[in-house]
Parts: structure tokens; C-alpha cells; sequence
């Protein structure tokens, strides 16, 4: 399922990463790599903003679409 749709404060597992190599390479840089955990803190006026690698990011819904997680 996609980012978008996982359950706030529930820790998901990355199992694909959509979209355009330049796209791909953004969020890895980030720190959302395959077999990686994310877990969805809230959603603001269509803004995700997610615990990953220990940081907090805040992400566009479009590329939370892009992100697949278990």
C-alpha cells in the first residue's frame, strides 16, 4: 500500500519505491531506502511528515504516493 494510506504512529516497513530514477534518488538520499522503517507522525494540509532514520521529514503526498510500504 502506499505511504499515504499507512496508519499514523504504526512502524511500516519500505518495500518499493515508484516513480522516476531522479524521483528514486530524492527520497534514498533522504533516507527512504527499501527494507527501511517509516512510520507516518501526522498529515498537515497535504504534507506527510514521517519518521525515518531517525529524523523527521516532511514530505509531499505526491511522493508519499511513490513509497510502498508492508
Amino acid at each position: 500500500m502506499p505511504l499515504t494510506m499507512a496508519t499514523p504512529g504504526t512502524a511500516n516497513v519500505i518495500s518499493r519505491i515508484g516513480g522516476k530514477e531522479e524521483s528514486r534518488r530524492f527520497l534514498e538520499n533522504l533516507g527512504f531506502v527499501v527494507g527501511g522503517s517509516v512510520t507516518v507522525v501526522s498529515e498537515i494540509g497535504g504534507n506527510i511528515i514521517v519518521n525515518v532514520k531517525e529524523s523527521r521529514v516532511a514530505i509531499g503526498r505526491d511522493m508519499a504516493n511513490k513509497i510502498y510500504v508492508m
